[in-house]
């Protein structure tokens, strides 16, 4: 593997033979939009020594790769240290290996990488591979290169937080452990598992904290992200639009300019994106009784009228008819913006 870009001591961007031998396509695998899917490599970390080395030579990595040649982006301690483009990458200090997919640019998703602290992307992506095993959740979230940096972002904010003895309530702690069970017992296992990491390096580096429970929430709603599966980015703009399509159905109903800056306003999008990650994932709420739906529906009759006009959005842009019980949800979303969005004005 040829280095084509080092971007610090512990990222590099190569060029490989994809495996196979088959032409690159940009779109390899699923994951969320944007996401990197990539093949963890068993070979050992390295022992290579911080320093300036040739971290961050080189410009964009250009030209045309031939067939059968795909960019990866690889980390490792010191796999980039006094490495340089042309290089032959040392295989010894490889830890993971990650193959940008949907057409990403791997000079992007490198430079993302290698913006967060190494040690916290080792210790997200062991703590997330320990998680999976655990959960049994699909073992292939940690070769999501987006979601490992996103990760190990946050973990790296939330320790600052911890040292400073701050915590964040997330207001959405008990609805996304209800509507997403899975990814919030896998946020928790990642939580423990994180912290368990933590604890036995003994501190050794003073930025390092345990993690207070509610970022097993915050981990969550990563992970209901990564599960956002489409194949391409289009389906991304397309929800992008579709939400403020619905804000201005709400907005002409009620005679008024829906800010999304506001915070209720900013509540009912994040219900909004949530619906349409079930779409995607053709997992509609839907009990089997429609009593509770119905009893929400005669308690708000005016916003259950709105919210099956909204609805009607969605269903003609994913071409996919919404349940009575994701109809009911919407209803009673749009009855709690109606009342912050009727204070705000009073």
């Amino acid at each position: 593997m040829k280095i084509l870009r080092v971007f610090n001591n512990n990222v590099v961007l190569v060029s490989r033979v994809r495996p196979g031998g088959a032409a690159s396509t940009g779109a390899a695998g699923t994951g969320a939009a944007g996401a990197g899917l990539g093949t963890p490599h068993a070979g050992a970390a390295g022992t290579g020594a911080a320093g300036a080395g040739a971290a961050g030579e080189g410009a964009r990595a250009v030209g045309t790769l031939g067939a059968g040649v795909e960019q990866v982006v690889v980390t490792g301690r010191g796999v980039g240290f006094g490495a340089h483009q042309g290089d032959e990458v040392d295989e010894t200090k490889i830890a993971q290996i990650f193959v940008p997919a949907d057409g990403r640019d791997p000079d992007h998703v490198g430079e993302m990488m290698a913006a967060v602290p190494y040690e916290t992307v080792r210790l997200v992506t062991d703590a997330l591979t320990a998680a999976v095993e655990t959960t049994g959740a699909s073992a292939k979230l940690p070769e999501k290169i987006t979601l490992i940096t996103a990760l190990a972002d946050h973990v790296t904010q939330a320790q600052i937080r911890a040292g400073r003895g701050e915590t964040i309530q997330y207001p959405l702690e008990a609805e996304v452990a209800s509507l997403y069970p899975e990814e919030h017992a896998l946020g928790r296992a990642l939580l423990g598992e994180i912290n368990g990491r933590v604890e036995k390096r003994e501190m050794r580096e003073k930025r390092e904290r345990q993690l207070p429970a509610e970022e097993a929430t915050a981990f969550a709603l990563h992970l209901v992200n990564a599960g956002f599966t489409t194949g391409d980015l289009s389906y991304t703009y397309q929800m992008t639009g579709v939400i403020q399509q619905m804000l201005d159905v709400i907005g002409a109903e009620w005679g008024v300019g829906l800010r999304q800056a506001s915070i209720s306003v900013a509540r009912f999008i994040t219900h909004v994106r949530y619906l349409f990650v079930r779409l995607a994932r053709g997992e509609q709420l839907d009990h089997a009784s429609d009593a509770v739906s119905t009893q929400i529906a005669q308690a708000f009759p005016q916003h259950d009228r709105l919210a099956r006009k909204v609805a009607r959005v969605a269903e003609l842009r994913f071409d996919q008819t919404l349940t009575e019980d994701e109809i009911a949800y919407l209803t009673l979303h749009i009855a709690r913006l109606a009342d912050t969005e009727r204070n705000e004005h009073d």
